[in-house]
């Protein structure tokens, strides 16, 4: 049991190094990235890679890991240290890829806000259940990361499938059903600007509704954002906070409060340690850079020294090819 929680607990955290840009090294190892074609039920036609690092040792770690808009898995894979990192602690990596226009992935649909409801969700889990068949991954170690676009899935994920997936990190998203539309529109500007304020329990209520009758155990959460996020607004973050602390039945009161580093505040709901249900990370100051895309691109470099602003622009929420050094 401590080894499976050391291992959560790396792979989680490993996102958290990822996006603050403070490793760049690219894996070394003769595992390569593959693309998996018929692995299940694909309503989208998402693209699926998958990476399993050399050695990997019996019932595994699966984590999902999901892009930003205008990203793909492959991107994914190349831009971040999860190969690395599996060929550190040997987990296996699913890395999604969106085939739509903007290569966004949908969190508004209402197909997409229901379990087995259809969309992206749906393919998502067709991979997972691929991977833990084919791998015998280990189902108490199945988890979830991404930014942006990718965050907002992270979101959906834990939202419609807390059977699948034992715990997440968002970076750079929004609430369970914030971006939710009704006319076809993938886009939220409401939401995306911070302007949907919602109590813990209308919140809580929107996820419990999206698998109806399920009476397990919920997800872990970990929840990061710039407070400076020009494009899916800072605002997002504490709905975020209301809404997991919410479905684990928890105080809006944070159990704990610290600053990891100077001008980071992480709050811990439900617990003191390390496996809290909740955990909250907002780097204040934070912007990132510009890039072109509906949302901005952001992402990648979100997470940045306090007042550091890493280049010119009227959008602070951006992507890059590869994460780098913080700027100095």
């Amino acid at each position: 049991m401590k080894l499976k929680a050391r291992l959560a607990g790396a792979v989680i955290a490993a996102l958290a190094l990822v996006v603050a840009g403070l490793i760049t090294a690219p894996p070394a190892s003769s595992a390569q990235l593959t693309e998996v074609t018929g692995f299940g039920t694909n309503p989208t036609n998402l693209r699926m890679h998958l990476y399993v690092p050399d050695g990997v040792p019996a019932r595994p770690a699966l984590l999902v890991a999901v892009h930003y808009c205008t990203g793909s898995g492959p991107a994914f894979y190349s831009g971040t240290e999860f190969a690395r990192l599996a060929d550190q602690h040997k987990f296996v990596v699913i890395y999604p890829s969106a085939t739509r226009s903007g290569s966004c992935f949908d969190v508004s649909s209402p197909q997409a806000l229901r379990h087995d409801g259809g969309s992206d969700p749906v393919g998502i889990i067709s991979m997972v259940r691929y991977v833990q068949q084919r791998y015998d991954t280990d189902p108490d170690r199945t988890f979830v990361t991404g930014a942006s676009s990718g965050a907002m899935m992270t979101n959906v994920l834990l939202g419609d499938y807390p059977d699948v997936f034992k715990a997440g990190a968002a970076f750079s998203g929004v609430p369970f059903a914030c971006f939710a539309t009704t006319d076809g529109s993938s886009w939220n500007s409401a939401c995306a600007n911070g302007q949907i304020s919602r109590t813990p329990q209308q919140w809580g209520d929107l996820v419990r509704a999206a698998y109806p009758g399920y009476s397990g155990p919920r997800p872990r959460m970990q929840i990061w954002h710039g407070t400076e996020d020009g494009t899916l607004r800072y605002p997002n973050f504490q709905e975020q906070i209301k809404q997991w602390t919410d479905v684990h039945g928890l105080s809006q009161t944070p159990s704990l409060t610290d600053q990891p580093r100077s001008g980071w505040t992480r709050t811990r709901y439900g617990g003191t340690g390390t496996q809290a249900p909740r955990r909250g990370d907002q780097p204040a100051g934070r912007r990132s850079q510009p890039a072109p895309g509906r949302d901005g691109g952001h992402g990648h470099r979100l997470l940045r020294p306090v007042g550091r602003r890493p280049g010119p622009g009227p959008d602070d929420h951006a992507h890059s090819p590869a994460p780098r050094a913080p700027a100095r």
